[in-house]
C-alpha cells in the first residue's frame, strides 16, 4: 500500500505549506504529496490527474480539507467514487474525521459512512449556495419596487468569495483561512466583508419592509 497526499490553493501566490506539514505529520512521505495551484471549480488540475493515475486499489490519499479537494460538491462526490469504488483506494480527510474511508476498528464499513457524510455535506453546501442566490434575488427585486437605487454599483462577488464570507461571518472558518482561500490582504478583504455585509443588511431592511 502506497500513501500519498494532496494539498491545493488558489493562486500561484499562496503557500500550501501548512497543508504540506499536516500531510507529514500525518506520516505521508515529502516526495509523495502533490500540490497544485489553481482553482478548485474542475479536477483539471496537472498534479491531481499525475496523482489519481498513480492510486491503485488499496492505497491511501490524504488531504487536509475536502474544499482542497474541490469547490463543486457534485464534481467531489464524482470524484470521491471514482476513487474509492472504481479504484479501490482509500481517502482520508484531515480536518474531518468522519471522512475515513478505512475500515474502523468496530468493523462499521469506512466507506459506507464516508459515503453518507459527504452526501450531507453536499445537500448542506447545496441549500446554502441557494439561499444565498434566494435572499439576493429577493432583496434586489424589493430594491427596484421601492424604486431605491443604491447609488454607486455594487461589485459583482463570486459564489467562491460569498462562501468564504460566509464561513467567515458564521466562524467556520478563521482570518488567515479567509485570506488564503481568496488570496487577499487583510485589508482588501475588510473591505469587501464590509461591502458584502452592508449590501445583505440593505436587503434585509428591504425585507422587513415587505413582511
Amino acid at each position: 500500500m502506497n500513501q500519498y497526499g494532496y494539498a491545493r490553493v488558489s493562486s500561484s501566490d499562496q503557500n500550501p505549506g501548512r497543508q504540506i506539514q499536516d500531510l507529514i505529520k500525518f506520516g505521508i512521505p515529502e516526495k509523495q504529496i502533490y500540490c497544485d495551484k489553481q482553482s478548485g471549480k474542475d479536477f483539471e488540475r496537472k498534479q491531481y490527474i499525475r496523482l489519481v493515475r498513480r492510486l491503485r486499489e488499496g492505497d491511501l490519499l490524504v488531504i487536509k480539507s475536502i474544499d482542497r479537494l474541490g469547490r463543486n460538491y457534485e464534481a467531489i462526490i464524482s470524484e470521491w467514487s471514482k476513487i474509492t469504488h472504481k479504484i479501490g483506494a482509500n481517502i482520508v480527510v484531515l480536518d474531518m474525521p468522519l471522512l475515513d474511508t478505512r475500515e474502523k476498528a468496530d468493523n462499521l464499513v469506512g466507506k459506507f459512512i464516508a459515503d453518507i457524510v459527504l452526501q450531507v455535506l453536499s445537500f448542506v453546501a447545496e441549500n446554502e449556495r441557494a439561499n444565498i442566490r434566494t435572499r439576493q434575488a429577493e432583496g434586489i427585486a424589493l430594491a427596484k419596487q421601492s424604486g431605491t437605487r443604491f447609488g454607486r454599483p455594487k461589485k459583482a462577488y463570486s459564489p467562491d468569495f460569498i462562501q468564504v464570507v460566509e464561513d467567515y461571518n458564521n466562524r467556520r472558518i478563521t482570518l488567515p483561512e479567509a485570506l488564503e482561500l481568496l488570496s487577499m490582504k487583510q485589508s482588501t478583504f475588510f473591505y469587501h466583508l464590509g461591502c458584502y455585509n452592508s449590501m445583505l443588511t440593505e436587503y434585509d431592511m428591504y425585507e422587513e419592509k415587505a413582511i
